[in-house]
């Protein structure tokens, strides 16, 4: 009894600490941007937000744009995810391309590509232009619409294709044996049972195109958004406006809150369940229907693979200012960046390699105590750790920058407070890789190694740990890759000398020098495949496994 003592006693205060270092670097910044909000000395955010027609219009805009993009990202994904698991023909090989081009290509970048095809000076715009052909402006509902949509769609598809491929085709064969047509068949049996995949996939993509901070920037133009507003004050030339960018923030924390209460209440409507058994076989095509279908998805993946060729391509056009020489090829983009301004990459490296190790390590230990050890704490510790799931970047990056901008921890100015913001924006993501793979561990394997002797902490380093660390490497690599293309969270807390890649793409193309940008682009993306190269083909690492 002693021993099981022991053993419980160490879990409940490694959670504990756990829970405290969360309370602190979470739940604190959080409530600090809702306390910020009611203001002092008599000004109150919430009767500003309310009195000013500027900022509700710019809270309707991001929710018609979030809807908008949500119904287009399904509109695309869910029939393209049902293609590829349905039928074969050719050309469909391509289609594996989608979750890696989601991955690797950041949102600053596809929306800078966009631009440099579709803007007011973009190759296409130009050259339809030569035609007396006058394409409307890409910047607004357009271009934000457009670049959205084909940056986000790959989510819905990812879980939609495999929900599909995990559904048994014969509760469709025995609807359709009792009269139903397959049309209906499908609708009736396939459709309840994928919901819930479509609705997570839809519900991530609502939620980051409301916490979309650099393509609602770069191609917003005159349509004010959620996001950009809250950045705008909370670094405005003119001075920071601490109440209203704590408001702004709220106000963006509480409209995804609504909407993951929202799908929580539909999914419970209906108990619907992934019925794993026997696949569909997929049904070859020939003739007009594979060319029709065919050619469909590959214009998706042609679409989607437009902004990273672009780059490719601006990146060794020579350029004089804003103005690109097309045609002209140079290496000069890359000598420029690497000889006279290295930091943003060192920084780069530095920050999101800390903070995948960082990220991984108390993921791994905070996934360990809910699925193996749970105790008073571990339910608080499940919640706090999906909380940022419900904050955009920019409010995690108003909170901590609110939060720790003096007193006992001042962290502004350094770049601790980056890689802290890496770590809270990325720990759901690598919490539920690692909780999917313990699941599948048994307890009886642990229990043997203590029962020999071993203690608690030595077990789960020599026993449980091995057994996770396909899932962990898994996870670090995708982790990398997304936490080295962060911006809305890192451009709110990084001081002058700190810029991260993004933020130097961001300043570039703020500046119009979209030669340079998309050098930078190109490296970004060097320094997000690499590492997935290495994985994949050095050490075999399996990406988007199920764990």
């Amino acid at each position: 009894m002693s021993g099981a003592s022991g053993t419980r006693a160490v879990w409940w205060w490694l959670s504990l600490a756990m829970l405290v270092v969360m309370a602190v670097f979470l739940l604190y910044p959080l409530l600090n941007i809702l306390t910020g909000s009611f203001g002092s000395g008599g000004r109150n955010g919430w009767a500003q937000l309310l009195a000013d027609t500027t900022y509700l219009e710019a809270i309707g805009n991001t929710l018609i744009l979030a809807t908008a993009v949500t119904l287009l990202s399904v509109l695309i994904g869910v029939p393209l995810a049902y293609l590829a698991s349905r039928y074969s023909f050719p050309g469909k090989s391509a289609l594996a391309l989608l979750p890696l081009i989601t991955l690797v290509i950041p949102e600053v970048i596809t929306a800078q590509t966009w631009l440099m095809l579709l803007g007011n000076n973009g190759v296409i715009t130009r050259a339809l232009r030569a035609y007396d052909i006058a394409l409307p402006s890409f910047y607004g509902w357009n271009g934000l619409i457009v670049s959205l949509t084909f940056t986000y769609y790959a989510y819905v598809y990812i879980s939609t294709l495999a929900a599909v491929r995990g559904f048994d085709v014969q509760l469709e064969e025995a609807a359709q044996s009792l009269g139903t047509s397959p049309v209906k068949s499908r609708l009736k049996v396939l459709v309840p049972v994928i919901l819930p995949s479509v609705m997570a996939g839809a519900l991530l993509v609502f939620t980051m195109v409301m916490g979309n901070f650099g393509t609602s920037s770069i191609l917003g133009g005159p349509v004010k958004l959620l996001s950009v507003m809250t950045y705008q004050a909370a670094v405005a030339e003119g001075g920071s406006d601490p109440v209203m960018q704590s408001t702004l923030a709220s106000v963006a924390v509480g409209l995804i809150v609504i909407v993951l209460f929202c799908q929580r209440w539909i999914l419970s409507r209906g108990r619907y369940q992934v019925v794993q058994g026997r696949s569909a076989r997929p049904v070859p095509l020939a003739g007009g229907q594979a060319l029709l279908l065919g050619g469909a998805a590959g214009a998706v993946v042609v679409i989607s693979l437009m902004p990273l060729v672009m780059l490719v391509a601006g990146a060794f056009t020579r350029a004089r200012g804003p103005v690109m020489a097309w045609g002209e090829w140079t290496f000069a983009n890359f000598e420029r960046l690497l000889l006279t301004n290295p930091a943003p990459i060192l920084n780069t490296l530095l920050y999101a390699g800390t903070a995948t190790v960082i990220g991984m390590m108390a993921s791994t230990i905070i996934s360990y105590m809910i699925v193996k050890k749970r105790n008073t704490f571990t339910p608080l510790l499940d919640y706090l750790g999906t909380l940022p799931l419900a904050l955009s970047g920019t409010a995690i990056g108003i909170g901590l920058a609110m939060s720790f901008n003096g007193g006992w921890l001042p962290l502004t100015g350094t770049g601790a407070i980056i890689v802290l913001a890496y770590v809270i924006r990325r720990l759901p993501f690598a919490m539920r890789n690692a909780s999917s793979t313990l699941y599948n561990i048994p307890d009886s394997i642990e229990e043997a190694s203590i029962s020999l002797g071993v203690p608690p902490v030595p077990s789960f380093f020599k026993v449980v740990l091995p057994l996770m660390l396909p899932a962990i490497a898994s996870a670090m690599v995708l982790t990398w890759a997304v936490t080295v293309s962060e911006l809305s969270t890192s451009i709110i807390v990084y001081s002058g000398g700190r810029e991260t890649m993004p933020i130097q793409i961001y300043k570039l193309i703020d500046s119009n020098l979209m030669a340079s940008a998309s050098a930078m682009g190109v490296l970004l993306l060097a320094v997000i495949l690499i590492p997935i190269v290495i994985a994949t083909k050095v050490f075999k690492v399996e990406l988007f496994s199920s764990g």
